[in-house]
Formats: structure tokens, C-alpha cells, sequence
């Protein structure tokens, strides 16, 4: 089946899972960095400073990602959906009435706990959970709203910050959500229920017929295969989120201008969504695991132009590669969980991986925070990045093939 064909018979809840991911951006590192040096120069926070307090309040969302994002198995979509989007909408309000750097914490965990957590965790599961067959496909088209919100929303924000200021865009972002966003994913969500009874008479019936269709958390945590995959599962959120959370010094450092590197993030957005869209037809034809051993690639050439070039074209082919990966890594990494451990407890699942996730987005804006402190180049940053790309991808195609799930049942 197409893409359009299969778009065509599923419109509204492909339409919810885009969303989904669309609106996390406002948690998201790109987007949250936007604003950083205004924070900073409004509290007096150095580069080290402020990704100190962006990993304390990351590292506290990692930890409630596994209790709260295993609830999705138990309560209903439309509830849960709900509770999300009005927490980032509170958490945006908070954002822009912020008073000491202290405060900065609780705000910056609300976005990143409901945007950049469990929104995206709402659009992947459910297209994971409630497409099978077609897995690969949903999960591309509900991606989607990842780069294209990557293209929207920089200029956007720029525009308001310049205009108005960082605390006034924060404000509208947050009145938006609270009058547009919950009531139009509700929307999406209606005849949920249908959906969702279909689902439990096909689980019911399959879970008796082979024991791998229902993994539990914790026998995942005791199968090797986790651990071999997980360094390439963290490879793009941690090297995204430490170049993007600083990404004003990468700008200064090569000499380029902001307003054209923002516009980089549409080149972003269209090789993101082109990856995105053949990585979904490639996963229903393969599997994830086949396409795990090439995703990185890209990257570490994208990386590799800002190790030796400092002409601005470097910034947009490196865009351009990083794009590719980032694309595939949202189908990849949202199929391979029910591909390999089923369906029957995939928000759990999905919650242990994205835990692990926002960890290490927790981790690298401190960790290059204090490289950049300390005198250490982008250069030298990026080649370290692109090292451990490369050592991840050769656990995949080495080791992974060779180890055979070790749950015991």
C-alpha cells in the first residue's frame, strides 16, 4: 500500500500522531535554546551555568518518563493526550513569568516532561500500538511533525523575541495551547474507542499464540540485545542536543550569521522529511533492525564538515546529513520496540528507551557546556561526536546479529 493511499484511509488519527510531534518542539532543545541567551544575559548565567540547570531539570523528567510513561497503557488515549497538553501549556505561562534563575528549573522540566517527553512518546506509541502491518509508514507520516516543526518555529520565535522578547513569546505560546491545542487533539481522537476495542480483541487473541508479542519491562532489561542497541538509540539526542543547545557559539565560533543558520533548519526539515518518509516504506518492507546499521551514517559525514570547514555551505550540508539521520531515527526507533518485544506493554517499553533518551539530553549540554568553558573547539567536540557514532553503529552490525534474547519466560 502507498503512502497516500494509506494516508487516505487513516486521515485523522495519522493527523493526531503529527501533531503529536509537532508541538513537542516547544520542549525540545532547538527551540528552548532559541531563547537561552537572553536567559542568560538576563540572570548571569555562563554557558556551563545554564546547562547545568537544563540537565537538572532534564535529568528530573528522565526519572518520571518511567512511571509516567508507562500509563499510557492504562489510560484511555484521549485522557492522557489531554493531561499532556495542558501541562506544557502551563509550563510555557511559567516560562515567561520566571523571576530568578532558580525557577528556571520546575519550568524547564515542565517543558521538557510534557513536550519533549511524553508528546512525543503520545505520537510514537500510538502509531506503534494501533498500526501493525503498516507500522513503518505511520510512524513516517506522524514523524513529520518533528522537522516541520523544526522549520516553522525558529523564525518564528526570532521574530517574536526581537520584537517583543523571550518572556511575551513564552506567554503566547502558552495561551495558544490552552485555547487551540486540547480541544483540537480531542477532536482528532474522536471514535478513539472503536479503535482501541479492535486493538484489545487482536492482542487478546495474539498474546496466547507466541509469548514475544507481550515483553514486560523488565524482561526487556534483562535481554542483552537493550544494551547492544542502546548506544546508537542515544547517538542523535545526545549529539543534536548538545550542538543545538549551543548552538549561538557553534554560530560564533564559525563566524556565521544567525538569521542564516536559522534557515538552515529548512534544509533540516526537508532531508528529515524525506528520510523519514523512505525510512517508513524501508522499515514495512525490512525491519528496524535491517535499517539500524545505516541511519548514522549521514551524521558522522554531516559531522565530519564541521570538524574541517568553516564556510557557511559546511553549516548547511551539515544540516542537510544530520536531517537524514534525524528522520529515519524517529521510525527506527519507534517500530523496533513493538518489532522486537511487541505491543502488549510498548508504552512501558517506549518509556524505558525514551528515560535513556532525555538522559543523555540531560547530559550533553552540560558535558559540552563545560568543554566550551574549559577552551575546548567545536571542532574537537564534533570529532568526539562523530568517534561515538561510529563506535555505536559497529555494535550493531557486529555484535547485535550474534547475541539471541536471554528473557527467561
Amino acid at each position: 500500500m502507498s503512502i497516500p493511499t494509506f494516508f487516505s484511509i487513516n486521515p485523522r488519527f495519522l493527523i493526531f500522531g503529527f501533531f503529536a510531534a509537532f508541538f513537542s518542539s516547544f520542549g525540545q532543545t532547538f527551540f528552548i535554546a532559541l531563547s537561552g541567551p537572553d536567559i542568560r544575559s538576563e540572570f548571569n548565567l555562563s554557558h556551563g551555568d545554564f546547562g547545568l540547570i537544563y540537565s537538572s531539570a532534564t535529568l528530573v523528567s528522565a526519572g518520571l518518563l518511567i512511571w509516567a510513561g508507562r500509563k499510557i497503557d492504562d489510560i484511555d488515549l484521549r485522557y492522557y493526550t489531554s493531561f499532556v497538553c495542558f501541562g506544557l501549556a502551563l509550563a510555557c505561562l511559567g516560562m515567561s513569568g520566571v523571576k530568578h534563575a532558580i525557577w528556571l528549573i520546575p519550568m524547564i522540566f515542565g517543558l521538557r516532561f510534557m513536550g519533549q517527553g511524553l508528546l512525543g512518546h503520545i505520537s510514537a506509541v500510538s502509531m506503534a500500538r494501533y498500526f501493525d502491518q503498516h507500522r513503518g509508514k505511520a510512524l513516517s507520516l506522524a514523524s513529520l511533525g518533528y522537522p516541520l516543526g523544526e522549520a516553522v518555529f525558529p523564525s518564528i520565535a526570532v521574530a517574536i523575541i526581537a520584537s517583543f522578547g523571550w518572556r511575551q513569546m513564552w506567554a503566547g505560546i502558552g495561551i495558544m495551547l490552552l485555547v487551540v491545542l486540547v480541544p483540537f487533539m480531542l477532536w482528532l481522537l474522536k471514535g478513539h474507542s472503536e479503535r482501541h476495542r479492535l486493538l484489545e480483541k487482536s492482542t487478546g487473541t495474539t498474546h496466547k499464540s507466541t509469548k514475544l508479542y507481550g515483553w514486560t519491562r523488565a524482561q526487556v532489561l534483562k535481554d542483552a540485545r537493550f544494551y547492544v542497541m542502546l548506544p546508537s538509540f542515544l547517538a542523535t539526542s545526545f549529539i543534536f542536543t548538545g550542538l543545538f543547545f549551543h548552538q549561538v557559539h557553534l554560530i560564533e565560533s564559525k563566524g556565521w550569521s544567525l538569521s542564516i543558520f536559522v534557515g538552515f533548519f529548512i534544509i533540516y526539515a526537508i532531508t528529515q522529511i524525506f528520510s523519514a518518509l523512505m525510512t517508513g516504506v524501508l522499515v514495512d518492507r525490512y525491519n528496524a533492525k535491517c535499517m539500524m546499521r545505516f541511519y548514522l551514517i549521514p551524521a558522522i559525514v554531516g559531522l565530519s564538515f564541521l570538524v574541517n570547514f568553516d564556510e557557511e555551505w559546511a553549516g548547511a550540508a551539515f544540516m542537510a546529513l544530520f536531517g537524514l539521520s534525524a528522520g529515519a531515527v524517529g521510525v527506527i526507533h519507534g517500530a523496533i520496540w513493538a518489532e522486537i518485544y511487541g505491543i502488549a506493554h510498548l508504552g512501558a517499553i517506549k518509556a524505558l528507551g525514551t528515560t535513556f533518551m532525555v538522559l543523555s539530553t540531560a547530559l550533553s549540554p552540560p558535558i559540552m557546556g563545560m568543554a566550551i568553558d574549559g577552551g575546548v573547539t567545536i571542532e574537537v567536540i564534533s570529532a568526539a561526536c562523530a568517534i561515538y557514532m561510529v563506535l555505536s553503529t559497529t555494535f550493531i552490525v557486529l555484535i547485535l546479529p550474534h547475541i539471541k534474547a536471554q528473557t527467561d519466560y
